[in-house]
Protein backbone atom coordinates (compact mmCIF):
# COMPACT_ATOMS: atom_id res chain seq x y z
CA UNK A 1 0.00 0.00 0.00
CA UNK A 2 1.15 3.89 -0.46
CA UNK A 3 2.90 6.04 1.71
CA UNK A 4 -0.09 8.40 1.06
CA UNK A 5 -2.26 6.51 3.09
CA UNK A 6 -4.56 8.65 5.57
CA UNK A 7 -5.79 7.88 8.82
CA UNK A 8 -8.50 9.71 10.96
CA UNK A 9 -7.75 12.64 12.63
CA UNK A 10 -9.78 11.47 15.86
CA UNK A 11 -7.01 8.28 15.87
CA UNK A 12 -4.10 9.88 15.21
CA UNK A 13 -4.95 12.88 18.20
CA UNK A 14 -5.29 9.39 20.12
CA UNK A 15 -1.99 8.08 19.38
CA UNK A 16 -0.20 11.61 20.11
CA UNK A 17 -1.67 11.73 23.46
CA UNK A 18 -0.63 7.99 24.59
CA UNK A 19 3.00 8.36 23.06
CA UNK A 20 3.17 11.99 24.89
CA UNK A 21 1.54 10.49 27.76
CA UNK A 22 4.42 7.39 28.05
CA UNK A 23 7.31 9.79 27.41
CA UNK A 24 6.15 12.19 30.31
CA UNK A 25 5.67 9.38 32.55
CA UNK A 26 9.05 7.13 31.20
CA UNK A 27 11.27 10.48 31.84
CA UNK A 28 9.75 10.79 35.26
CA UNK A 29 10.95 7.85 36.39
CA UNK A 30 14.43 8.55 35.29
CA UNK A 31 14.67 11.77 36.65
CA UNK A 32 13.55 10.06 39.81
CA UNK A 33 16.04 7.75 39.12
CA UNK A 34 18.81 10.05 38.51
CA UNK A 35 18.13 12.48 41.46
CA UNK A 36 18.54 9.64 44.14
CA UNK A 37 21.60 8.12 42.83
CA UNK A 38 23.27 11.39 42.32
CA UNK A 39 25.67 10.85 45.51
CA UNK A 40 25.79 7.07 44.75
CA UNK A 41 29.77 5.89 45.26
CA UNK A 42 29.75 4.55 41.63
CA UNK A 43 28.44 7.98 40.14
CA UNK A 44 31.49 9.93 41.52
CA UNK A 45 33.44 9.95 38.74
CA UNK A 46 30.69 10.23 36.00
CA UNK A 47 27.98 12.95 37.71
CA UNK A 48 30.44 16.11 39.07
CA UNK A 49 29.82 19.71 39.48
CA UNK A 50 27.92 21.77 36.70
CA UNK A 51 26.04 24.59 36.44
CA UNK A 52 25.67 26.02 39.86
CA UNK A 53 22.38 27.67 39.57
CA UNK A 54 20.74 24.20 38.39
CA UNK A 55 22.06 23.16 42.30
CA UNK A 56 22.44 19.63 41.02
CA UNK A 57 25.25 17.60 39.24
CA UNK A 58 25.82 17.04 35.81
CA UNK A 59 26.66 13.87 33.47
CA UNK A 60 30.02 13.91 32.49
CA UNK A 61 30.14 9.96 31.04
CA UNK A 62 30.47 11.26 27.76
CA UNK A 63 34.23 12.28 27.69
CA UNK A 64 34.28 13.91 24.25
CA UNK A 65 31.03 16.13 24.65
CA UNK A 66 32.43 17.22 27.60
CA UNK A 67 36.18 18.26 25.62
CA UNK A 68 34.33 20.03 22.73
CA UNK A 69 32.51 22.40 24.82
CA UNK A 70 35.24 22.84 27.60
CA UNK A 71 38.79 22.00 26.92
CA UNK A 72 39.06 22.30 23.07
CA UNK A 73 36.29 24.64 22.58
CA UNK A 74 38.57 27.78 22.45
CA UNK A 75 40.75 25.57 19.68
CA UNK A 76 37.92 24.83 17.54
CA UNK A 77 36.60 28.21 17.52
CA UNK A 78 40.00 29.62 16.98
CA UNK A 79 40.77 27.45 14.02
CA UNK A 80 37.69 27.16 12.28
CA UNK A 81 37.35 30.96 12.72
CA UNK A 82 40.79 31.29 10.77
CA UNK A 83 39.48 29.45 8.27
CA UNK A 84 36.22 31.33 7.47
CA UNK A 85 37.48 34.56 7.64
CA UNK A 86 40.80 33.01 5.56
CA UNK A 87 39.10 31.41 3.29
CA UNK A 88 36.42 34.61 2.84
CA UNK A 89 39.02 36.95 1.93
CA UNK A 90 40.68 34.63 -0.74
CA UNK A 91 37.73 33.25 -2.18
CA UNK A 92 36.95 37.05 -2.87
CA UNK A 93 40.80 37.60 -4.06
CA UNK A 94 41.35 34.52 -6.20
CA UNK A 95 37.67 32.79 -6.51
CA UNK A 96 39.54 30.19 -9.00
CA UNK A 97 42.12 29.11 -6.79
CA UNK A 98 40.21 28.91 -3.71
CA UNK A 99 40.61 25.31 -3.52
CA UNK A 100 44.29 25.51 -3.20
CA UNK A 101 43.91 27.92 -0.69
CA UNK A 102 41.69 26.16 1.34
CA UNK A 103 44.91 22.97 1.08
CA UNK A 104 47.15 25.45 2.03
CA UNK A 105 45.46 26.67 5.08
CA UNK A 106 44.32 22.91 6.08
CA UNK A 107 48.15 21.80 6.02
CA UNK A 108 49.40 24.15 7.83
CA UNK A 109 46.83 23.70 10.72
CA UNK A 110 47.04 19.78 10.64
CA UNK A 111 51.44 20.28 10.70
CA UNK A 112 50.57 23.37 13.57
CA UNK A 113 48.18 21.25 15.52
CA UNK A 114 49.78 17.27 15.15
CA UNK A 115 53.16 18.16 13.80
CA UNK A 116 55.95 17.43 11.02
CA UNK A 117 55.21 13.18 11.52
CA UNK A 118 51.83 13.29 11.60
CA UNK A 119 51.70 15.61 8.06
CA UNK A 120 54.23 13.31 6.86
CA UNK A 121 52.45 10.01 7.38
CA UNK A 122 49.41 11.47 6.18
CA UNK A 123 50.80 12.36 3.27
CA UNK A 124 52.79 8.66 2.27
CA UNK A 125 49.32 7.13 2.76
CA UNK A 126 47.89 9.66 0.14
CA UNK A 127 50.87 8.70 -2.05
CA UNK A 128 50.61 5.25 -1.65
CA UNK A 129 46.97 5.58 -2.76
CA UNK A 130 47.34 7.90 -5.08
CA UNK A 131 49.85 5.67 -7.39
CA UNK A 132 47.22 2.53 -6.95
CA UNK A 133 44.58 4.62 -8.25
CA UNK A 134 47.22 4.87 -11.60
CA UNK A 135 46.46 1.40 -12.25
CA UNK A 136 42.63 2.22 -12.54
CA UNK A 137 41.61 -1.37 -11.24
CA UNK A 138 38.58 -0.92 -8.44
CA UNK A 139 39.60 -4.13 -6.85
CA UNK A 140 43.26 -3.18 -6.70
CA UNK A 141 41.80 0.85 -4.92
CA UNK A 142 39.87 -1.20 -2.36
CA UNK A 143 42.26 -3.96 -1.32
CA UNK A 144 44.80 -0.68 -0.94
CA UNK A 145 42.57 1.37 0.83
CA UNK A 146 41.69 -1.48 3.15
CA UNK A 147 45.07 -2.42 4.47
CA UNK A 148 45.96 1.01 4.85
CA UNK A 149 42.72 1.57 7.12
CA UNK A 150 43.89 -1.37 8.91
CA UNK A 151 47.51 0.32 10.13
CA UNK A 152 45.08 2.41 11.58
CA UNK A 153 42.73 0.17 13.06
CA UNK A 154 44.50 -2.85 14.26
CA UNK A 155 47.31 -3.71 16.79
CA UNK A 156 50.04 -3.53 15.84
CA UNK A 157 50.55 -1.46 12.72
CA UNK A 158 48.15 1.27 14.98
CA UNK A 159 50.07 1.70 17.81
CA UNK A 160 53.87 1.43 15.72
CA UNK A 161 52.42 4.70 13.35
CA UNK A 162 50.74 6.48 16.63
CA UNK A 163 54.43 6.79 18.13
CA UNK A 164 55.31 8.94 15.04
CA UNK A 165 53.48 11.22 16.67
CA UNK A 166 54.82 13.41 20.30
CA UNK A 167 53.47 14.94 22.25
CA UNK A 168 50.23 14.67 25.04
CA UNK A 169 48.08 17.25 24.85
CA UNK A 170 44.24 16.43 25.27
CA UNK A 171 42.52 14.79 22.71
CA UNK A 172 45.63 13.68 20.32
CA UNK A 173 44.31 10.46 20.08
CA UNK A 174 41.00 11.25 18.93
CA UNK A 175 42.67 13.81 16.33
CA UNK A 176 45.39 10.86 15.71
CA UNK A 177 42.84 8.83 14.60
CA UNK A 178 40.31 10.58 12.75
CA UNK A 179 42.22 12.52 10.62
CA UNK A 180 43.66 8.97 9.92
CA UNK A 181 40.74 6.99 9.40
CA UNK A 182 38.69 9.44 7.39
CA UNK A 183 41.88 9.91 4.81
CA UNK A 184 41.95 6.68 3.97
CA UNK A 185 38.14 7.04 3.10
CA UNK A 186 38.64 10.14 1.71
CA UNK A 187 41.68 8.46 -0.70
CA UNK A 188 39.40 5.24 -1.26
CA UNK A 189 36.73 7.51 -2.52
CA UNK A 190 39.63 9.34 -5.09
CA UNK A 191 41.01 6.21 -6.18
CA UNK A 192 37.61 5.03 -7.09
CA UNK A 193 36.43 7.70 -8.56
CA UNK A 194 40.26 7.78 -10.42
CA UNK A 195 39.06 4.28 -11.99
CA UNK A 196 35.79 5.81 -13.40
CA UNK A 197 37.64 8.42 -15.44
CA UNK A 198 37.46 7.65 -19.10
CA UNK A 199 40.92 9.29 -20.20
CA UNK A 200 43.30 10.29 -17.73
CA UNK A 201 44.06 10.38 -14.22
CA UNK A 202 43.36 13.04 -11.59
CA UNK A 203 46.00 14.90 -10.90
CA UNK A 204 48.34 14.81 -7.23
CA UNK A 205 47.12 18.32 -6.19
CA UNK A 206 43.46 17.57 -6.62
CA UNK A 207 44.06 14.73 -3.98
CA UNK A 208 45.65 16.65 -1.36
CA UNK A 209 43.09 19.49 -2.38
CA UNK A 210 40.43 17.04 -1.59
CA UNK A 211 41.64 15.36 1.78
CA UNK A 212 43.21 18.26 3.56
CA UNK A 213 39.64 20.66 3.38
CA UNK A 214 40.14 21.69 7.04
CA UNK A 215 36.52 21.27 8.23
CA UNK A 216 35.93 17.90 6.82
CA UNK A 217 39.68 16.91 8.19
CA UNK A 218 39.44 15.35 11.61
CA UNK A 219 35.63 14.81 12.26
CA UNK A 220 34.44 14.43 8.79
CA UNK A 221 31.73 14.19 7.21
CA UNK A 222 33.08 12.47 4.45
CA UNK A 223 31.91 14.07 0.62
CA UNK A 224 32.58 11.74 -1.97
CA UNK A 225 35.52 12.73 -4.37
CA UNK A 226 33.41 13.40 -7.42
CA UNK A 227 30.79 15.89 -5.35
CA UNK A 228 33.91 17.54 -3.79
CA UNK A 229 35.47 18.18 -7.32
CA UNK A 230 32.55 19.27 -8.85
CA UNK A 231 31.26 21.70 -6.22
CA UNK A 232 34.94 23.14 -5.18
CA UNK A 233 36.02 24.13 -8.99
CA UNK A 234 33.01 26.11 -9.45
CA UNK A 235 33.43 29.41 -10.82
CA UNK A 236 29.77 30.14 -9.74
CA UNK A 237 30.15 31.38 -5.77
CA UNK A 238 26.60 33.52 -5.86
CA UNK A 239 23.82 32.44 -3.11
CA UNK A 240 20.56 30.91 -3.40
CA UNK A 241 17.80 33.07 -2.14
CA UNK A 242 18.18 33.40 1.93
CA UNK A 243 20.78 31.46 2.19
CA UNK A 244 22.59 32.88 4.48
CA UNK A 245 19.41 33.68 6.67
CA UNK A 246 18.82 29.68 6.53
CA UNK A 247 23.18 29.26 7.74
CA UNK A 248 22.28 31.62 10.56
CA UNK A 249 19.48 30.03 11.69
CA UNK A 250 20.60 26.07 11.47
CA UNK A 251 24.27 28.08 13.40
CA UNK A 252 21.81 29.26 16.43
CA UNK A 253 19.26 26.15 16.27
CA UNK A 254 22.74 24.40 17.46
CA UNK A 255 24.11 26.00 19.66
CA UNK A 256 20.37 25.82 21.52
CA UNK A 257 20.47 22.21 20.94
CA UNK A 258 24.12 22.82 22.99
CA UNK A 259 22.39 24.57 25.60
CA UNK A 260 19.29 22.17 25.98
CA UNK A 261 21.56 19.23 26.04
CA UNK A 262 24.01 20.59 28.86
CA UNK A 263 20.96 21.76 30.88
CA UNK A 264 19.09 18.56 30.36
CA UNK A 265 22.58 16.05 31.62
CA UNK A 266 21.64 18.31 35.25
CA UNK A 267 18.33 16.20 35.96
CA UNK A 268 18.55 13.13 33.48
CA UNK A 269 21.65 10.96 34.31
CA UNK A 270 21.16 9.22 30.87
CA UNK A 271 24.75 8.21 30.42
CA UNK A 272 26.09 6.86 33.72
CA UNK A 273 23.31 4.80 34.65
CA UNK A 274 23.46 2.41 32.23
CA UNK A 275 27.50 1.67 33.92
CA UNK A 276 26.06 0.49 36.86
CA UNK A 277 23.87 -2.18 36.44
CA UNK A 278 22.51 -2.72 40.18
CA UNK A 279 20.45 1.01 39.56
CA UNK A 280 19.82 -0.56 36.03
CA UNK A 281 18.12 -3.77 37.85
CA UNK A 282 15.73 -1.14 40.20
CA UNK A 283 15.05 0.88 37.34
CA UNK A 284 11.05 0.31 36.36
CA UNK A 285 10.39 -1.39 32.15
CA UNK A 286 9.40 2.19 31.50
CA UNK A 287 12.71 3.76 33.32
CA UNK A 288 14.91 1.14 31.25
CA UNK A 289 13.10 1.36 28.16
CA UNK A 290 13.74 5.28 28.12
CA UNK A 291 17.55 5.09 28.97
CA UNK A 292 17.98 2.75 26.16
CA UNK A 293 15.82 4.79 23.63
CA UNK A 294 18.02 8.16 24.97
CA UNK A 295 20.96 7.06 24.50
CA UNK A 296 20.48 6.17 21.07
CA UNK A 297 18.83 9.80 20.78
CA UNK A 298 21.45 11.29 22.24
CA UNK A 299 24.02 9.85 20.36
CA UNK A 300 22.24 11.28 17.12
CA UNK A 301 21.77 14.51 18.65
CA UNK A 302 25.74 14.33 19.41
CA UNK A 303 26.49 13.41 15.76
CA UNK A 304 24.16 15.60 14.05
CA UNK A 305 25.48 19.15 16.45
CA UNK A 306 29.15 18.04 15.18
CA UNK A 307 28.22 17.38 11.75
CA UNK A 308 25.96 20.71 11.89
CA UNK A 309 28.90 22.85 13.10
CA UNK A 310 30.75 21.24 10.44
CA UNK A 311 28.23 21.72 8.07
CA UNK A 312 27.80 25.46 8.60
CA UNK A 313 31.30 26.38 7.88
CA UNK A 314 31.18 24.66 4.56
CA UNK A 315 28.33 25.96 3.59
CA UNK A 316 29.73 29.42 4.05
CA UNK A 317 32.20 28.03 1.90
CA UNK A 318 29.92 27.08 -1.05
CA UNK A 319 29.47 23.63 -0.62
CA UNK A 320 26.59 21.39 -0.09
CA UNK A 321 28.11 18.57 2.28
CA UNK A 322 26.18 15.34 3.39
CA UNK A 323 23.15 16.02 5.89
CA UNK A 324 22.64 15.22 9.41
CA UNK A 325 21.78 11.87 9.94
CA UNK A 326 18.28 11.29 10.24
CA UNK A 327 16.81 11.23 13.52
CA UNK A 328 16.40 8.16 15.36
CA UNK A 329 12.94 9.07 16.89
CA UNK A 330 11.82 8.92 12.91
CA UNK A 331 13.56 5.24 12.63
CA UNK A 332 11.75 2.14 12.11
CA UNK A 333 13.62 0.44 9.05
CA UNK A 334 17.29 -0.76 9.06
CA UNK A 335 17.57 0.63 5.32
CA UNK A 336 17.79 4.04 6.79
CA UNK A 337 19.92 3.61 10.40
CA UNK A 338 22.78 5.68 10.26
CA UNK A 339 24.36 8.41 12.70
CA UNK A 340 27.04 9.30 9.90
CA UNK A 341 25.29 10.61 6.54
CA UNK A 342 28.30 10.85 5.30
CA UNK A 343 29.94 7.66 5.76
CA UNK A 344 26.54 6.01 5.13
CA UNK A 345 26.97 7.64 1.47
CA UNK A 346 30.29 6.16 1.20
CA UNK A 347 29.24 2.81 1.59
CA UNK A 348 26.07 3.11 -0.60
CA UNK A 349 28.26 4.43 -3.48
CA UNK A 350 30.84 2.50 -3.43
CA UNK A 351 29.89 -0.92 -1.63
CA UNK A 352 26.06 -1.36 -0.78
CA UNK A 353 24.44 -0.53 -4.20
CA UNK A 354 27.37 -1.30 -6.16
CA UNK A 355 27.33 -4.75 -5.03
CA UNK A 356 22.88 -4.85 -4.23
CA UNK A 357 21.99 -3.49 -6.97
CA UNK A 358 18.27 -2.60 -6.76
CA UNK A 359 18.36 -4.66 -3.61
CA UNK A 360 15.36 -6.83 -4.79
CA UNK A 361 17.23 -10.33 -5.11
CA UNK A 362 17.86 -12.10 -1.39
CA UNK A 363 21.19 -13.20 -2.62
CA UNK A 364 22.49 -9.84 -3.51
CA UNK A 365 21.63 -8.26 -0.76
CA UNK A 366 23.35 -10.53 1.33
CA UNK A 367 26.44 -10.44 -0.40
CA UNK A 368 26.05 -6.44 -0.30
CA UNK A 369 25.26 -6.12 3.15
CA UNK A 370 27.74 -9.04 4.64
CA UNK A 371 30.71 -6.89 2.45
CA UNK A 372 29.02 -3.29 3.73
CA UNK A 373 29.13 -4.32 7.25
CA UNK A 374 33.03 -5.61 6.92
CA UNK A 375 34.03 -2.65 5.72
CA UNK A 376 32.04 -0.57 8.76
CA UNK A 377 33.52 -3.03 11.08
CA UNK A 378 37.28 -2.41 9.78
CA UNK A 379 36.12 1.40 10.30
CA UNK A 380 35.08 1.21 13.54
CA UNK A 381 37.65 -0.80 14.60
CA UNK A 382 38.25 -4.84 15.03
CA UNK A 383 36.76 -6.08 18.62
CA UNK A 384 34.24 -8.38 20.03
CA UNK A 385 30.81 -5.53 20.06
CA UNK A 386 31.57 -4.38 17.40
CA UNK A 387 31.58 -8.23 15.62
CA UNK A 388 28.32 -8.38 17.47
CA UNK A 389 26.80 -5.14 16.34
CA UNK A 390 27.84 -5.91 13.26
CA UNK A 391 26.08 -9.02 12.75
CA UNK A 392 23.02 -8.38 14.41
CA UNK A 393 22.64 -4.97 11.77
CA UNK A 394 23.67 -7.00 9.03
CA UNK A 395 21.10 -9.40 9.96
CA UNK A 396 18.17 -6.78 10.69
CA UNK A 397 18.59 -5.50 7.39
CA UNK A 398 18.53 -8.96 5.19
CA UNK A 399 15.41 -10.12 7.70
CA UNK A 400 13.60 -6.73 6.48
CA UNK A 401 13.97 -7.82 2.59
CA UNK A 402 12.95 -11.78 3.57
CA UNK A 403 10.22 -10.51 5.63
CA UNK A 404 8.71 -8.42 2.38
CA UNK A 405 9.81 -10.82 -0.25
CA UNK A 406 7.68 -13.47 2.22
CA UNK A 407 4.21 -11.11 2.44
CA UNK A 408 4.41 -10.53 -1.23
CA UNK A 409 3.56 -13.76 -1.97
CA UNK A 410 0.21 -14.49 -3.61
CA UNK A 411 -1.62 -15.40 -0.83
CA UNK A 412 -0.39 -12.37 1.46
CA UNK A 413 -0.75 -10.09 -1.06
CA UNK A 414 -4.22 -11.06 -2.04
CA UNK A 415 -5.30 -10.88 1.89
CA UNK A 416 -3.39 -7.38 1.80
CA UNK A 417 -4.99 -6.14 -1.93
CA UNK A 418 -9.35 -6.50 0.02
CA UNK A 419 -7.74 -4.41 3.01
CA UNK A 420 -8.41 -0.59 3.17
CA UNK A 421 -5.04 1.20 2.87
CA UNK A 422 -5.54 2.43 6.03
CA UNK A 423 -5.89 -1.18 7.43
CA UNK A 424 -3.12 -1.84 5.47
CA UNK A 425 -1.15 1.04 7.60
CA UNK A 426 -2.32 -0.11 10.84
CA UNK A 427 -0.76 -3.32 10.35
CA UNK A 428 2.26 -2.40 8.94
CA UNK A 429 2.94 -0.06 11.71
CA UNK A 430 2.70 -3.15 14.31
CA UNK A 431 5.77 -4.51 12.35
CA UNK A 432 7.17 -1.58 12.22
CA UNK A 433 7.33 -1.01 16.36
CA UNK A 434 8.91 -4.43 16.78
CA UNK A 435 11.39 -3.22 13.97
CA UNK A 436 12.27 0.04 15.81
CA UNK A 437 12.81 -1.98 19.10
CA UNK A 438 15.17 -4.27 17.21
CA UNK A 439 16.79 -1.29 15.85
CA UNK A 440 17.33 0.34 19.70
CA UNK A 441 19.07 -2.49 20.99
CA UNK A 442 21.21 -3.38 18.53
CA UNK A 443 22.87 -0.24 18.06
CA UNK A 444 22.93 0.12 22.05
CA UNK A 445 25.61 -2.22 22.27
CA UNK A 446 27.92 -0.26 20.59
CA UNK A 447 26.56 2.67 22.75
CA UNK A 448 26.90 1.42 26.18
CA UNK A 449 27.76 -2.65 27.22
CA UNK A 450 26.71 -6.27 26.14
CA UNK A 451 25.69 -6.38 29.78
CA UNK A 452 23.41 -3.68 29.67
CA UNK A 453 21.39 -4.46 26.07
CA UNK A 454 21.08 -7.94 27.43
CA UNK A 455 19.24 -6.71 30.66
CA UNK A 456 17.47 -4.66 28.86
CA UNK A 457 16.21 -6.93 26.18
CA UNK A 458 15.37 -9.42 29.41
CA UNK A 459 13.47 -7.22 31.33
CA UNK A 460 11.36 -5.75 28.14
CA UNK A 461 10.76 -9.07 26.43
CA UNK A 462 10.50 -11.67 29.47
CA UNK A 463 10.63 -10.52 32.71
CA UNK A 464 7.97 -8.10 31.47
CA UNK A 465 5.96 -9.92 29.21
CA UNK A 466 2.68 -9.95 28.69
CA UNK A 467 2.35 -6.48 30.37
CA UNK A 468 5.36 -4.44 30.11
CA UNK A 469 5.94 -6.18 26.44
CA UNK A 470 2.98 -5.32 24.85
CA UNK A 471 1.96 -1.40 26.41
CA UNK A 472 5.46 -0.73 25.39
CA UNK A 473 4.87 -2.44 21.98
CA UNK A 474 1.57 -0.05 21.44
CA UNK A 475 3.42 2.89 22.45
CA UNK A 476 5.89 2.41 19.85
CA UNK A 477 3.14 1.74 17.90
CA UNK A 478 1.73 5.06 18.26
CA UNK A 479 5.38 6.71 17.46
CA UNK A 480 5.69 4.86 14.26
CA UNK A 481 1.91 6.17 13.11
CA UNK A 482 2.81 9.51 13.72
CA UNK A 483 6.01 9.02 11.78
CA UNK A 484 4.21 7.75 9.04
CA UNK A 485 1.68 10.39 8.91
CA UNK A 486 4.80 13.15 8.79
CA UNK A 487 5.90 10.83 5.73
CA UNK A 488 2.48 10.96 4.57
CA UNK A 489 2.50 14.92 5.10
CA UNK A 490 6.00 15.53 2.95
CA UNK A 491 5.00 13.06 0.31
CA UNK A 492 1.72 14.96 -0.39
CA UNK A 493 3.49 18.21 -0.10
CA UNK A 494 6.24 16.96 -2.74
CA UNK A 495 3.06 15.95 -5.04
CA UNK A 496 1.98 19.20 -4.73
CA UNK A 497 4.56 21.21 -5.67
CA UNK A 498 5.58 18.81 -8.68
CA UNK A 499 2.33 19.36 -9.81
CA UNK A 500 3.01 23.37 -9.40
CA UNK A 501 6.55 23.09 -11.22
CA UNK A 502 4.68 21.02 -14.29
CA UNK A 503 1.52 23.35 -14.65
Amino acid sequence: MGVKAALPPYELGFYALILTCALVYSLNDIFVASRDNMNRKSFRENVRSGWHYFGRKMDVADFEWVMWFTTFRNYIIFVLSGHVLFAKVFSMLVPRHRSLVYMVYGMSAVWSVMGNAYLMLILSHCVVLYSVSLAKKRWLCFTAGLCSLATFKVEPFNTWQNGFVTGTFDLQDVLFYGGSGFTIMRCMSFALENCEKKSGNYSPLELLKYNFYLPFFFFGPIMTFDRFHTQINTGDLSRKENEMWDIQVHAVAHLGVIVLVDVLFHFLYILTIPSDLKVVNRLSDWAMAGVAYSNLLYDWIKAAVMFGVINTISRLDHLDPPQPPKCITMLYVFAETHFDRGINDWLCKYVYDFLGENHDDITKELKATVSTFAVTTLWLGPCEIVYIWSFFNCFGLNFELWVQKFFQMKPFARIEGKMSEAMSRRIRGFFGAANFWAIILYNVLSLNSLDFALLVAKRILITGFPGSTLCIWFVTYCGVQMIKERERTLAVEEEKASKQKTD
